[in-house]
């Protein structure tokens, strides 16, 4: 499988908004269970959202983001993106698309980062106060 791919991100102040969106393959989009990882230095990386095109279009989300983050697919594109809306600086971070071919409760709670395989090169996120 090809990795994922990022795009998107920025600079932002507090309380904005910013768009991430992630393209992979026709079989990942369909067959995988995706979602949004974060980092920053110094910090453990965070599974913030997550998502399975079988699961009915139920996407999960970290309590940290909830209610600011949102996921929207484009089927025909094979592109899930992250709206994140009223941006704190503690969401400044790189964002990674992630994806796992392992299925197993994509639907019912956050996986953890290391349940990830697969993972985009990242983008930056930055949010000023």
């Amino acid at each position: 499988q090809v990795q994922p791919v990022e795009t998107g991100g920025g600079s932002v102040q507090a309380g904005g908004s910013l768009r991430v969106s992630c393209k992979v393959s026709t079989s990942m989009y369909k067959g995988y269970c995706l979602g949004w990882a974060r980092q920053t230095p110094g910090k453990e990386r965070e599974v913030v959202a997550q998502y399975f095109a079988g699961g009915g279009g139920l996407s999960l989300y970290a309590d940290s983001v909830k209610g600011r983050f949102t996921i929207s697919q484009e089927d025909d594109k094979n592109t899930l993106q992250l709206q994140m809306d009223n941006l704190k600086p503690e969401d400044t971070a790189r964002y990674y698309c992630v994806a796992a071919s392992r299925l197993h409760s994509c639907t019912v709670r956050l996986r953890g980062p290391a349940d990830f395989q697969y993972w985009g090169q990242g983008t930056q996120v930055t949010v000023s106060s």
